[in-house]
């Protein structure tokens, strides 16, 4: 389920979200928005199917048809890890991130080796991401290129400062 432009307007001006993930990413997005106009390949909210999945909560079954996305984690307010995903990195997109010997970089294996929050995930990083970390899918149509998703991926990395990204 996406947010409308109306939405986001109305959560934006009437701080029903405020210090909330939604909140946050919801102006990032109005401003990646600009951005994409400087960039002279002009994106519309419309454009964004943007999918907020409190936890817990279960990774997504497949990356829709003709769709690119980025997705991001996030625990408790912080934001973990960011990522992009093209039309086919289906594996990447709905099951890496919850397996840490699935990929050389997965949020799995970032939050074990994390000695804050190693001690909390226990044997199973799976689980408790799907219990603990909140994920959001932003979804674009995939004739909207895999630069300016890698735009979308980099700005949001500047601006959320996720945890395991590095930079």
């Amino acid at each position: 389920m996406g947010m409308d432009l109306k939405s986001i307007k109305e959560s934006v001006k009437e701080d029903k979200l405020d210090n909330s993930i939604e909140q946050e990413l919801n102006n990032a997005i109005l401003d990646f928005i600009k951005v994409s106009e400087l960039a002279r390949s002009p994106l519309e909210l419309k454009d964004f199917d943007i999918q907020y999945v409190e936890p817990p909560h279960d990774p997504p079954k497949c990356l829709p048809n003709n769709k690119i996305a980025v997705y991001a984690f996030c625990y408790k307010g912080s934001w973990l890890k960011i990522g992009m995903v093209g039309p086919k990195s289906n594996a990447r997109y709905c099951s890496q991130h919850y397996n840490p010997d699935s990929s050389r970089s997965n949020l799995a294996k970032s939050v074990i080796n994390d000695p804050e929050l190693n001690i909390l995930v226990k044997d199973n990083p799976s689980e408790w991401i799907k219990k603990n970390c909140c994920r959001v899918n932003i979804l674009l149509d995939s004739k909207k290129g895999i630069l300016l998703l890698s735009l979308l991926e980099a700005f949001l990395h500047v601006r959320l400062k996720p945890r395991y990204e590095k930079g």
